[in-house]
């Protein structure tokens, strides 16, 4: 049962009423009476709640700054109409809207009402419940009653990086030979033979092709293919911070909060994903922090983007450090042949240092590796700061932080690690550049 705003302002005038008569207690009696009777003959009037039946219906994926909507139909069995309020409950992250919905159903009969949901935040958001209020003819009581209506709707990745994804494909098209440039890449497949030019490389001529022609013959390349790219998104401490501005309006961050490392990682590994799945290279995804939180393998190149992103909505930072030694093992366990590694976490020292190190050869002995990460822009502005002792001892902790990175840049790189570390939006199209000058270069 519940009681409206009508019952408040009776209650408010039988108050006044009791004031002005002669005789205050019969007055008080009568007017609590009176009310009482009211609400009773209300809420016997009412629609009936509980014998309501309800079914959903909908889409069930939504990507992260876009909105979907989800229908609820409300069957009425009942002998009375059922009119009133109803509240499609949701997480505040699942953005829902409107708040209250009016509610009209006549007995018999069935309505559809419609929910929006404008996500905030990646993952499974899952229905609460559903509460029907059900006025009475007087509206002063209502009958109200709360049924679990199941439904989730699952939030992906938005992947902004994909405005990238044109550029990088004209260009890996150059180094494969099939843009009108015939820029060639030195890779180990041999593609075909061609009149040397001035710039080529002395050591692509083909002696003896050109000993049987008349003009000197160059051999041009292609990069190789079938190659595989295993793509380790590290989902501990490291990437839970927040960096940069958001690029979504409704990303739920803070102003100024910016989005988890984690999910510029995401970003970067999708783009990373769809231009080696081009390149006709296998594609294969390991989520760790101090378990496999993930795993993606033997996807075709036409649902390897579904199978990621559907992979990576539910996954969060977990407030511990990464398992180094384990994610190494999780590597080697599932890549037993060479292959690209690319690593996405944070070069923060003592993570670096103290777990990835120690572990880092038995990994780069059997693995291309590559190592990208997310820099925080805050930092480069506070090390700009001067004028007040306050900025300048910030500008002394950024270049501190900065000095740090580029420290163990060059630790990773002395093992033979290939090193991304660029700005929230750069990280992802300069991880692709990597990956193509790789490719160029016939390392793969």
């Amino acid at each position: 049962m519940a009681l409206t705003g009508r019952a408040g302002l009776l209650a408010a005038l039988g108050a006044v009423a009791v004031l002005l008569a002669p005789r205050p207690g019969p007055a008080v009696a009568g007017v609590a009476l009176l009310l009482a009777a009211l609400v009773v003959v209300d809420l016997l009037f009412a629609g009936g709640v509980r014998g309501l039946r309800f079914q959903r219906d909908g889409e069930r994926l939504v990507r992260l700054g876009e909105s979907v909507t989800v229908g609820l139909v409300v069957d009425n069995p009942g002998p009375r109409r059922v009119r009133g309020v109803l509240r499609d409950a949701w997480p505040p992250s699942a953005g829902a809207a409107p708040r209250h919905l009016r509610l009209d159903v006549p007995a018999g009969e069935r309505r559809r009402l419609v929910t929006t949901l404008s996500p905030s935040r990646r993952g499974d958001r899952e229905s609460v419940a559903v509460t029907v209020r059900s006025l009475g003819p007087l509206g002063i009581a209502a009958r109200q009653g709360t049924h679990r209506v199941p439904w989730s709707v699952r939030v992906l990745p938005p992947f902004l990086s994909r405005k990238h994804l044109p550029a990088r494909l004209a260009r890996l098209r150059e180094l494969d030979g099939r843009h009108p440039a015939l820029v060639r890449g030195q890779g180990t497949e041999f593609d075909s033979l061609r009149e040397y030019v001035v710039g080529d490389d002395v050591r692509s001529i083909d002696w003896r092709a050109t000993a049987r022609r008349d003009d000197v013959v160059v051999r041009t390349w292609r990069p190789e293919r079938d190659r595989r790219v295993l793509i380790v998104l590290d989902t501990g401490r490291t990437s839970a911070g927040r960096v940069g501005a958001s690029p979504l309006p409704s990303a739920g961050a803070a102003p100024g909060a910016g989005w988890p490392r984690l999910d510029w990682s995401m970003d970067a590994a999708l783009l990373l994903a769809a231009l080696a799945a081009r390149a006709g290279d296998r594609v294969d995804f390991l989520a760790h922090d101090r378990a496999v939180r993930a795993w993606v393998s033997g996807a075709a190149r036409t649902e390897l983007l579904s199978s990621l992103v559907n992979v990576m909505a539910p996954i969060e930072a977990e407030l511990v450090e990464a398992d180094a030694p384990g994610m190494v093992a999780a590597v080697l366990a599932r890549a037993r042949r060479r292959c690209l590694v690319v690593l996405l976490t944070d070069l923060n020292a003592s993570a670096i240092e103290e777990g990835l190190l120690p572990v880092l050869p038995q990994l780069s002995s059997r693995h291309l590796v590559l190592v990208a990460a997310v820099a925080d822009p805050r930092v480069a502005e506070m090390a700009s700061g001067r004028g007040t002792a306050e900025l300048v001892y910030d500008a002394a902790a950024a270049e501190r932080l900065r000095g740090e990175r580029r420290r163990i840049t060059s630790l990773l790189r002395r093992h033979g690690v290939e090193v991304v570390d660029a700005l929230p939006d750069q990280i992802a199209p300069a991880l692709a550049d990597a990956y193509l000058a790789l490719k160029a270069a016939g390392r793969l």
